[in-house]
């Protein structure tokens, strides 16, 4: 079978091996669609957190199931699932806790171990998800709108409340689409006019604020001088990250789902007399994934696919979705 591998960064190479075997407990699973994340594009240009070379791509999948044993929900051969591809230890403390989201010994496919950019997997049956109601393109959203979901429960996002989210790429549409159909008023930042343009046209945002133009004030302006309850940064940059707290209302929470590999500094007075909670949201759980798929129907799954090509052709389309010019907002790779 085909798969393509990172060999180091830059550098994408198309090869062929055997089709893996399913052991006890596992699926043996056919990839329809990979889905192309920040975390992939990070990978490549070489600059993403916990990552080694060579590694096998992939970790927003449709697939379908080829093979499986016996398993809790019930799946069978033919089925489309979901894959959350989170593989957690279910001893350690996070997972005791239910937090298996941050086990402390997490591999998640595509980052720590290999992932989907081959024609067939084999996982645990126990991270599959039921999705025969879903398309490939809905299978492959689902994932990094998972993220979202999970950053939303952390914050616990209140009906009417205004939030900020920083950053109108697919994780940060996916927080501004999930917050929206959770009843919070959404403002959305970021520099790209087309990026804020698609927030406001397919999204519904109810306010975008470009932050080249003072948005301190004008997120003062649209909240009455209340400022943000909740602000959630999605973009991974260290400015975005270190004035986040400048949107924030007085006991507001700041919410870091984006990633950066450097340290943040803040000051301290600053953060201190607005009583701020600073925390970290990362990857998702089984409930998150289960809300998604409950409401996606509500996500505007075509507009938010914006490039496609066959699994034969990502090597040569990938560097161009670097390119803010390219207009990308979610890329997808199809092997059928």
């Amino acid at each position: 079978m085909k798969y393509i591998v990172c060999e180091k960064p830059g550098e994408f190479i198309l090869k062929e091996k055997e089709a893996p075997t399913r052991k006890e407990h596992e699926a043996l699973l056919q990839i329809n669609k990979v889905g192309i994340c920040g975390t992939d594009l990070h990978a490549y240009s070489g600059d993403q957190a916990y990552f080694t070379y060579p590694r096998i791509l992939g970790h927003e999948l449709a697939s379908e199931i080829l093979e499986i044993g016996e398993n809790e929900r019930g799946l069978k051969a033919g089925d489309n699932v979901v894959i959350m591809p989170y593989l957690s230890c279910n001893t350690c403390i996070a997972c005791r806790n239910g937090k298996t989201n941050c086990c402390t010994n997490i591999k998640v496919l595509g980052i720590h171990t290999d992932g989907g950019m081959q024609e067939q997997i084999t996982v645990p049956s126990n991270i599959l998800l039921p999705a025969n109601n879903l398309s490939n393109d809905q299978m492959a959203i689902v994932e990094p709108l998972a993220i979202g979901a999970h950053a939303i429960r952390r914050a616990a996002v209140q009906k009417d409340e205004f939030i900020v989210v920083v950053g109108c790429g697919p994780i940060g549409i996916g927080i501004m689409k999930l917050a929206q159909i959770a009843g919070a008023k959404i403002i959305a930042l970021d520099m790209n006019e087309d990026r804020l343009k698609y927030a406001k046209d397919k999204i519904g945002v109810d306010y975008t604020v470009n932050v080249s133009k003072n948005p301190v004030k004008e997120i003062e302006e649209i909240t009455n001088g209340d400022m943000a309850t909740a602000v959630f940064d999605a973009s991974g940059n260290k400015f975005a990250l270190e004035t986040g707290p400048d949107y924030m209302a007085h006991g507001g929470r700041f919410i870091l789902v984006g990633l950066s590999k450097g340290e943040l500094t803040y000051n301290h007075p600053k953060i201190h007399a607005k009583e701020i909670t600073i925390m970290c949201s990362r990857n998702a759980t089984t409930e998150d994934f289960e809300h998604v798929i409950s409401v996606l129907n509500q996500f505007p799954t075509e507009s938010f696919i914006t490039h496609s090509v066959p699994f034969t052709e990502m090597i040569n389309d990938f560097d161009s979705w670097l390119k803010p010019e390219t207009g990308v907002i979610k890329a997808t790779v199809n092997f059928n």
